[in-house]
């Protein structure tokens, strides 16, 4: 049975919504992604939401509205999809890579005190797999002049002690890419209590603009506008945001299923030489990723056997300072916990609607892969040491 890695669930009524946005005057950013960053301020509990082209784009426009830019630093973890320090690159600013926590594989708060220089101006906490960093403890070890900006790309309806991404950091950012819990293909969103930086980012995400299409249109008569700050082009068009409402509004209904199938996975696989990321007490992971470790250099082979079986993996993902482009550029850190963790790792197929026989399938080719790699320790012990 081929098992997919990921399946969307948006329906035929999606076509009709976009409908209603072709029959209106707005195509981009106008009152549908009005409505949709009314509903992410409410479920967030924060003062302003924009939506956003991407997490990238976000990303870029909230670290240009912070003035974020060359001489400055951002610390970030290795353990990440590398868009994360990508962004702080594209901006001219230098990302200073810290190691992650062994058991959760969220940033080591201990090693970002150690990391803090006077040119470190943020430090984007990555919200991984769907688990929060605990952005008070974060907070606490850090001098008040440097910003947290949270990487919640994966962390939508994740919480932490009832805190929600976005109301205790400076920013948090998300993505609505493909595979995302919430999704509208490409798109993402930037939430924060900030208002100066809520009014910043109106600007940073359409070119440094004092004044987007609409407004300069208002009351029928045409506006000038001005350019006083540096901007991306990071607006989300409401052909897209139109497909997010319904799905905020049922997202948590999903979480169930999403924690249903990640019991399975870790019922099935205990004993078994995986591991997995342990969820700490107090947190609520989102769930979005379900990924496991494979030790002694077998996860190439396990991938391999996976998809000879028609079932879909990922890497996500290898310690970013380990790529071409960050290892070319100078000694690779000593951080043995991501690029460990970077060298083992692959995620399994995790969806709503992953069937429980498609999920079996996954389990068994998983249980096999487990037996190969258990054979040769056995035989190991077995054997009799030559004296």
């Amino acid at each position: 049975m081929a098992v997919p890695f990921y399946r969307h669930a948006l329906s035929p009524a999606c076509a009709e919504r976009v409908a209603g946005v072709l029959a209106s005057p707005f195509l981009t950013s106008g009152p549908q992604g009005g409505r949709v960053e009314e509903r992410l301020r409410g479920f967030f509990g924060v003062a302003h939401a924009k939506l956003t082209s991407s997490w990238t784009q976000g990303a870029v426009a909230t670290l240009l509205a912070l003035e974020i830019g060359p001489g400055d630093e951002v610390i970030v973890p290795a353990m990440t999809f590398a868009a994360t320090a990508n962004v702080v690159r594209l901006v001219g600013a230098t990302p200073v890579f810290v190691d992650v926590d062994p058991a959760t594989l969220l940033i080591d708060r201990r090693q970002v005190a150690g990391a803090v220089t006077p040119r470190t101006r943020a430090v984007i906490p990555v919200h991984l797999y769907g688990q929060m960093v605990d952005i008070p403890a974060l907070r606490r070890v850090l001098p008040s002049s440097v910003r947290i900006i949270e990487d919640a790309a994966h962390c939508f309806e994740g919480r932490r002690d009832g805190r929600r991404p976005g109301q205790d950091g400076d920013a948090a950012i998300f993505s609505f890419y493909a595979t995302k819990n919430v999704t509208c293909g490409e798109g993402g969103a930037v939430i924060t209590n900030d208002p100066d930086l809520a009014a910043a980012l109106v600007q940073t995400v359409l070119h440094g603009m004092s004044a987007g299409a609409a407004q300069r249109f208002q009351g029928g008569t045409y506006r000038h506008w001005d350019i006083a700050r540096l901007g991306t082009k990071a607006n989300l068009p409401d052909l897209l945001a139109v497909l997010l409402e319904p799905q905020i509004d049922g997202i948590e209904a999903q979480l169930p299923r999403r924690e249903r199938l990640c019991a399975r996975y870790e019922a099935a696989l205990a004993g078994t030489p995986f591991t997995w990321p342990a969820i700490e007490p107090g947190a609520v992971s989102a769930r979005h990723l379900f990924p496991i470790h494979v030790p002694g250099g077998r996860r190439d082979a396990v991938l391999q056997a996976l998809g000879q079986a028609g079932i879909g993996a990922t890497v996500n993902y290898r310690s970013v300072p380990c790529l071409t482009l960050y290892a070319a550029s100078g000694t690779i850190p000593d951080l043995p916990v991501s690029r460990g963790w970077g060298e083992g790792t692959l995620s399994l197929p995790l969806f709503p609607d992953l069937r429980d026989e498609e999920q079996d399938e996954v389990i068994a080719v998983l249980r096999d892969q487990a037996l190969a790699i258990e054979a040769p320790v056995a035989r190991q012990r077995e054997e009799p040491a030559l004296v």
